[in-house]
């Protein structure tokens, strides 16, 4: 027998795969972000892996790790088709899979005009939350002012009070001083006019 009998065939030499997916090209329905090739050298892979895993997750309800890293696997062409890479996703995700290629692609498209490889939408949604934050951290820094000015209203308010409290007591001294000399002077006559009684006539 000849060596050559046993040789394999790849998907792309073997004339029955190709027939198959040129009938499912014409046959299946795609998202019109589909009619674009990806150049995958310009998109950032890093970023995009993470949205990759969630989104199927979400879709099919459980984490598929074997699928995920298909995924990866696929998208590492230097140009990506993407109808034929959801003609190799239908068998797994099914009715989910012209949304999962269709939200897909849009962000590769985006990802590939973007200097920074990077969706406009990952961006736009950095940049919303970060806004965010910086309201969020405006809204307690005024709290704390606000509170920091209450506690120095109130403290003032109690130094006020003190302060009332001390000068009523220093206007009451004098009243006093002249009560004790009065009762004293009022003893006196007293005493005197007792003794005055008792001298003999």
């Amino acid at each position: 027998m000849s060596g050559g009998f046993f040789r394999g065939t790849s998907a792309d030499q073997d004339t029955r795969f190709s027939n198959k997916q040129a009938k499912l090209l014409k046959t299946q329905k795609f998202a019109p972000e589909l009619e674009h090739l990806v150049d995958m050298t310009k998109v950032k892979m890093d970023v995009m892996k993470p949205w990759i895993a969630t989104r199927v997750t979400e879709l099919l309800g459980f984490e598929d790790e074997v699928l995920i890293n298909f995924i990866y696997g696929l998208l590492e062409e230097k140009e990506a088709d993407g109808k034929k890479i959801q003609i190799q996703l239908t068998g797994f995700m099914e009715k989910n899979t012209v949304k999962f290629m269709k939200e897909l692609w849009s962000l590769l498209l985006s990802a590939q005009q973007n200097a920074s490889g990077v969706p406009q939408q990952f961006l736009d949604a950095k940049e919303a939350e970060i806004q965010q934050k910086k309201a969020e951290e405006s809204r307690i820094a005024q709290e704390i002012q606000k509170k920091r000015e209450k506690d120095g209203r109130d403290q003032e308010l109690e130094k006020q009070k003190l302060m009332d409290g001390d000068a009523g007591n220093s206007r009451l001294g004098p009243d006093r001083a002249d009560a004790e000399e009065e009762k004293e002077l009022d003893s006196k006559n007293s005493s005197r006019t007792k003794s005055r009684l008792v001298l003999p006539s």
